[in-house]
């Protein structure tokens, strides 16, 4: 079982910025795709960005690539998400998942592991 834990949310004004961490636990974490997510109230859970088992390959949801960075760092288990210019609409809970596959992939249901997932906030 792998088991993802999230850090990094906030309260934070529009225009600012937040990193997002997640760790995962296990050995394999280096060949999963990494992927993350994010649910606002009232909303279903949308695909916000991806990174591959390679480190090579990204893609992004169109509302985020200009402003959002994904990376990952295999040796501390951790993938990352940077993010900038944060707008109000991009409030919501933000979840980190895990597909063993190893393609970064949009769809959630493709996503075999979830974290718990961590609040971010952007007030006007």
């Amino acid at each position: 079982q792998v088991q993802l834990v999230e850090s990094g949310g906030g309260l934070v004004q529009a225009g600012g910025s937040l990193r997002l961490s997640c760790t995962a636990s296990g050995r394999t974490f280096s060949t999963y795709a990494m992927g993350w997510f994010r649910q606002a109230p009232g909303k279903e859970r949308e695909f916000v960005a991806a990174v591959g088992q390679g480190n090579i390959i990204s893609v992004y949801a169109d509302s985020v690539q200009e402003r959002f960075t994904i990376s990952r760092d295999n040796a501390k288990n951790t993938v990352y998400l940077q993010m900038n210019n944060l707008k109000p609409e991009d409030t919501a809970v933000y979840y980190c998942a895990a597909d063993p596959t190893g393609w970064a992939r949009r769809s959630l249901y493709e996503y075999r592991y979830w974290g718990q997932g961590t609040q971010v906030t952007v007030s006007s």
